[in-house]
């Protein structure tokens, strides 16, 4: 496949604690082959952004790219970022990630690129439009029976119910199915033209999307894990990157 033909993605990738790499105290990037493996997949060519907070960069990636996939990752955002104050649950933070995110986020939006935001990347999604999280599940859920959304099994998880009538819906045309989870936080205050497209059988919103944008989808489960397996999860991917391909040929 040419480049003519395949739309240029950029993936967030991670950011380990400062000092892990013992030799020289650098901080580690990192990303999962997962995601690169189900966009290219897909038919498009992964590109690998590492956080950088530059004025230019924020500026010029969007130019570049024919869409943006955020992933997950094991760090909160910091509340700040949505007017309030962290509780005691609040977990990791990692500030460079998180403003890079919500900077590129911004100027993906104001373009119109196509976004797909993956657990964490759902969260920053609703908070780069003005939303808010639950800062912890556990603690801040007004319903009770509550599922552990933190659960470690890759593979196992809970239900979610799909809403009619979404975008969601149409790329996986089932109203509900089995996710994974790995997530202590989720979003509360929808951002400024998001809807929920799924929620849990407690719930906990599982899904969003944009009513304002081309294709802005968020869902707050890990699809890259189920794809090789799941031909609903793989059209998540598929369809994104139609979207994309639009875009290519738009610029």
């Amino acid at each position: 496949m040419t480049r003519g033909d395949s739309p240029l993605i950029g993936i967030t990738a991670d950011l380990s604690g400062a000092g892990t790499q013992r030799s020289t105290g650098d901080t580690i990037l990192f990303l999962p082959q997962r995601y690169l493996a189900a966009i290219e997949h897909a038919g498009a060519t992964a590109v690998v952004l590492s956080a950088n907070r530059a004025r230019a960069a924020i500026r010029l990636l969007p130019r570049m790219l024919n869409g943006l996939v955020l992933s997950g990752g094991n760090f909160d955002i910091h509340p700040r970022h949505y007017g309030e104050r962290p509780i005691k649950d609040l977990g990791e933070i990692k500030a460079a990630r998180t403003e890079f995110e919500l900077a590129i986020a911004g100027a993906a939006l104001k373009r119109d690129l196509p976004i797909l935001g993956i657990c964490g990347g759902a969260q920053a999604i609703n908070v780069a439009l003005g939303g808010s999280l639950y800062q912890d599940i556990t603690a801040q859920f007004t319903d009770s029976g509550a599922y552990d959304h933190s659960s470690k099994n890759p593979k196992g998880g809970h239900p979610i119910r799909v809403a009619p009538g979404t975008r969601l819906f149409s790329i996986v045309k089932r109203p509900s199915f089995n996710v994974n989870t790995s997530h202590h936080q989720a979003v509360k205050r929808l951002g400024r033209g998001l809807i929920v497209n799924a929620v849990a059988d407690d719930g906990v919103i599982e899904g969003i999307e944009s009513t304002e944008h081309s294709f802005v989808l968020g869902v707050q489960w890990h699809p890259e894990v189920l794809a090789p397996h799941q031909a609903h999860q793989r059209r998540i991917f598929s369809s994104f990157v139609a979207r994309c391909k639009k875009s290519l040929r738009t610029q």
